[in-house]
């Protein structure tokens, strides 16, 4: 972790639901741009996001400027068999491996399921710093996450914080670029 926020982020926030709630569109326009979607994406994705507060260990932190703009916003949950990013996942690795999924990941993992700064904060180690305290104290072996293919910022992050190929250049239902499934041992 690093020692202090970057100049851009004077403060890391953990979002209670109804917190996330009630700053759900200024979350989902980072999501947006940071992903590159078309803006009718938000609209599309936040009853996702609202439905995902619902699911265990759910967990959500935000950067702040020191204004309260939100810059960066993580999430994620225990994953579990019957959700559909499990379900996505064990039949890509089914797929891609020919060999049944390996327990050891799917069994007992936390689903980053979203990790996002806004474009022109990135580079500054705020979604670093942002991985490291949603992670931190996790009562699950592993914690996996997708991230769309190609050299990215992101990339950089996840490998330099030890996440391994899991799946790769698989394509998630309703987005046609090919993702990645990358996972690591807990604690980092």
């Amino acid at each position: 972790m690093t020692a202090a926020p970057s100049p851009d982020c004077a403060r890391f926030v953990w979002l209670s639901p109804d917190e996330l709630r009630a700053r759900l569109y200024e979350a989902l326009d980072i999501y947006v741009q940071a992903m590159g979607y078309p803006p009718g994406t938000a609209e599309q994705r936040a009853p996702m996001w609202l439905s995902h507060m619902l699911r265990p260990d759910w967990r959500s932190i935000g950067a702040l400027t020191s204004e309260g703009a939100l810059i960066g916003i993580a999430y994620g949950y225990r994953g579990a068999s019957g959700q559909w990013w499990h379900e996505q996942v064990r039949q890509g690795i089914n797929q891609w491996s020919g060999l049944d999924v390996p327990s050891e990941w799917l069994d007992d993992y936390f689903e980053l399921t979203e990790l996002h700064v806004r474009p022109e904060n990135q580079g500054r180690g705020i979604g670093e710093d942002l991985l490291r305290r949603l992670l931190d104290g996790l009562a699950v072996r592993h914690v996996l996450l997708s991230t769309p293919e190609g050299t990215s910022k992101a990339w950089g992050l996840y490998r330099k914080a030890g996440f391994v190929d899991v799946l790769r250049d698989y394509r998630f239902s309703g987005d046609p670029r090919p993702f990645a499934v990358l996972g690591r041992t807990l604690p980092l």
